[in-house]
């Protein structure tokens, strides 16, 4: 699946919905290494971006979506519609993160 064939929308602009398989999702769940802990607390002393946090916060975006897309092919689906973010923390340090959406299967109008 292409993965600009994703969207927050309810529609791809230029394809018509022929087929909606369901919602499919990917969840990861993170905690931060002790040198991560150390490394963002030195970064909070002089203030701005906490790029180690930021870093590690993007990368389990992007594993989420990727699992997300995985699960889309697996159903059939060429697109995801109405996708979201949704993280939790579910213990201490401990971060759940879900990228979810719509299965479609898309046709070029």
């Amino acid at each position: 699946m292409n993965r600009d064939m994703v969207t927050t929308g309810i529609e791809l602009a230029g394809y018509r919905i022929t087929k909606q398989l369901g919602i499919v999702r990917g969840i990861t769940v993170r905690s931060r290494s002790v040198v991560g802990n150390i490394g963002a607390g030195l970064q909070t002393l002089f203030g701005g971006n906490i790029s180690i946090l930021t870093k590690l916060c993007e990368d389990t975006r992007q594993e989420a979506f990727e699992l997300m897309c995985k699960h889309a092919e697996e159903m059939g689906a060429n697109a995801v519609i109405g996708m979201r973010y949704d993280a939790n923390e579910v213990m201490s340090g401990v971060t759940e993160v879900l990228a979810y959406g719509t299965a479609v299967v898309v046709q070029k109008e």
